[in-house]
């Protein structure tokens, strides 16, 4: 077996290639961990949702208010609060809150898929199916789901069913006699996880 030997000059490139690949790498880091959120409405956003993450429902509404008393506009605080609310089975409240996020960002697909699982949680079918529809109109990639890391934090070893998965479930289930549809597995529903903002 003829063992592979790299020459002096390719070598030196490789080893190039992986320092600046490893600078890359930290530098990308210090800027997602730090530096992005070194404003105090960045800070309260990620403290926001770290309290969603972690199931402390009461605390991300209640940073979600905070940030939009200091500006109303912030988008990422409205998804967040209707986030929170759906969280706390308040659901009218989180609806209207959709709703509002959708009138001011209406191509956001994120929203629609968010607002389509509180539909479903809610029994609106069809409405959570057209919510469904268009989120993977506007956003194709919601349609993946969660990332490895993603579920790798949140300790999913398995993927969780998504967006598109819900759609095709719902399609199929509505065009089936009423009294053969099965539309709803509340242990399985309630596992569903909004998206990321």
């Amino acid at each position: 077996m003829a063992a592979t030997v790299i020459d002096d000059k390719s070598y030196k490139v490789l080893m190039r290639i992986a320092v600046l690949l490893t600078l890359l790498w930290i530098g990308w880091a210090i800027y997602d961990g730090f530096l992005q959120e070194s404003t105090p409405q960045g800070q309260e956003l990620a403290a926001a949702f770290r309290y969603l993450e972690d199931g402390r429902y009461e605390d991300a509404l209640n940073e979600y208010q905070s940030l939009l008393a200091q500006d109303a506009n912030n988008l990422y605080a409205l998804r967040g609060k209707a986030q929170a609310l759906l969280q706390l089975d308040r659901q009218q409240e989180a609806l209207a809150v959709y709703d509002e996020a959708i009138y001011r960002d209406p191509e956001a697909g994120v929203t629609y898929a968010n607002r389509g699982i509180l539909k479903d949680r809610m029994g609106d079918y069809q409405g959570a199916l057209a919510d469904y529809q268009k989120a993977l109109a506007l956003e194709p990639e919601v349609a993946e789901g969660p990332g490895l890391m993603t579920r790798f934090l949140r300790n999913q070893s398995e993927k969780p069913p998504t967006v598109a998965d819900r759609a095709n479930y719902l399609q199929q289930q509505l065009a089936l006699p009423e009294s053969q549809r099965l539309l709803r597995v509340p242990e399985i529903d309630q596992e569903q996880r909004a998206y990321k903002m």
